[in-house]
């Protein structure tokens, strides 16, 4: 454990600005003395009480709830003292303040500082505390922050499950799985001359091949997750006046772009989260794609593009009420036909046939864009939207939300597909003919590494460092 870990923190634990409770968080080892020296006498563990804070001359700066938590039964496992003041970003620096000073300032019945060495806390250095002390695994720690951040109600009741460890016991059962196996394979480099037969008679590839199929599930429901935190990014493109700005705005109901008959209108990306079955799309505007002498729009459709290039899913517009006309078909059509040989091959792209309700009746789609995924909607009465809203879940992959859903970060993701790819050639090495146990070994023990690396029982400092750096600051 790092030095820093050992020094006593403080920090405000309620966001800025006013509001009508403010709370400010120490978290450290024997704070009986910074109690005292705030609070004037000492706390029942655990019981809130009602008293004033009081500064170095015993004036009160504010009234409110004190409650002390001793370690190791509190959320860091230190001990832990929570003051609940008002609201207003003045009172709780003026306690900010006094807890800082009181720790430096000495203890009458000691004569030594109440709390030396107590620092303003680090972004998620609670949580952190949290997770180095066997409060929780890694995996609960980040359910924390998704809980905190969680855009929609799917989300927060996803993060709040991996909170409870629903996501950390299917990764533990994998895991003792995995080190029953190992164990077996193990065994066998110490009698090679019954290997195979022993290896057999356990059942090794029956183990393995069910330890496949539960990581598949296991893997199905954390790709699920990882769509609710992540959400996917859809770009609408196509021509000038083909309907993306109304699109957007019949999508987010509201009006977000400008809309106009005049060609290259949108000169910006303009962006909304909306959420569909409770995951969160980012839909993102961009200028229409055509050449172009105007300075100013040529960098927003190079801006469109880089947007596209960027994208989980493309929406390319298409104007029914132009299909039939000849300068569409001779003009604008070869350009939407080159447009789309220009997308990149790995985003899926979905050809929307805007206008509906002003298209020439039995207008037939282009037979070029034929083979990809399409609707026809019109946005401006909304018809058809609710077929789009399924077709952009498809092609995210969603599926309606399975009862025990777990949020999940593509790091999770990235792991378990490495644990895949670990027991596939563990397999390989299983079914061959004379295998070879030590490499049947290391790739087992490289897919439990890769299982314990989303729990933290397997991770890197530096990853520790990445991963809290990114929660608020009192959490």
């Amino acid at each position: 454990m790092l030095a820093r870990h050992q020094d006593p923190i403080v920090a405000i634990a309620t966001a800025p600005g006013r509001g009508a409770v403010g709370i400010v968080r120490v978290s450290g080892r024997a704070i009986g003395g910074l109690v005292q020296a705030l609070c004037g006498r000492a706390l029942k563990p655990r019981e809130a009480t009602y008293l004033p804070f009081r500064d170095a001359q015993g004036q009160a700066i504010d009234q409110g709830l004190a409650l002390y938590f001793p370690g190791p039964h509190s959320y860091t496992g230190e001990d832990v003292l929570e003051l609940q003041a008002h609201g207003g970003p003045v009172v709780l620096q003026l306690l900010l303040a006094r807890c800082l000073e009181a720790g430096a300032t000495a203890d009458p019945a000691t004569g030594q500082p109440c709390l030396p060495g107590l620092r303003l806390a680090q972004p998620g250095e609670f949580t952190e505390r949290a997770f180095l002390n066997d409060k929780i695994d890694l995996a609960q720690a980040e359910a924390i922050a998704d809980l905190i951040d969680a855009s929609t109600e799917a989300a927060a009741r996803s993060a709040s499950r991996s909170l409870t460890g629903a996501f950390s016991a299917e990764i533990h059962s994998l895991r003792d799985a995995l080190i029953h196996l190992r164990m077996l394979v193990e065994a066998t480099l110490d009698f090679p001359e019954e290997e195979i037969d022993f290896l057999r008679k356990a059942d090794a590839h029956g183990q393995l091949s069910k330890l496949q199929q539960t990581l598949a599930s296991v893997m199905q429901r954390a790709r699920q997750g990882a769509l609710l935190r992540e959400g996917i990014k859809v770009v609408i493109a196509g021509q000038p006046n083909a309907g993306k700005s109304s699109l957007l705005n019949a999508l987010a109901g509201a009006e977000l772009a400008i809309v106009t008959p005049i060609a290259g209108t949108t000169r910006d990306k303009v962006q909304q989260t909306i959420q569909i079955e409770g995951v969160p799309l980012h839909i993102i505007d961009t200028a229409g794609l055509r050449d172009s002498s105007d300075e100013v729009e040529r960098i927003g459709i190079a801006r469109a593009w880089d947007e596209i290039a960027g994208a989980d899913a493309v929406l390319f517009l298409h104007d029914l009420e132009r299909v039939d006309a000849p300068e569409y078909i001779a003009g604008d059509a070869s350009i939407a036909s080159a447009m789309a040989q220009k997308m990149p091959k790995s985003i899926p792209v979905i050809d929307v046939w805007n206008k509906l309700d002003r298209a020439p009746a039995g207008a037939p789609a282009p037979a070029a864009v034929e083979t990809r995924p399409g609707v026809r909607l019109s946005a401006r009465t909304g018809e058809g939207l609710d077929g789009l809203r399924r077709l952009l879940l498809q092609v995210a992959g969603w599926q309606s939300a399975p009862e025990g859903l777990y949020i999940a970060r593509a790091r999770h993701v990235e792991a378990l597909q490495a644990v895949g790819a670990h027991l596939q050639e563990a397999a390989d090495q299983l079914q061959a003919q004379g295998p070879a146990l030590d490499l049947l070994a290391e790739e087992l023990r490289l897919a439990q590494n890769a299982l314990s690396a989303i729990t933290g029982e397997f991770s890197s400092d530096d990853l520790l460092g990445v991963i809290f750096s990114s929660f608020c600051i009192g959490k």
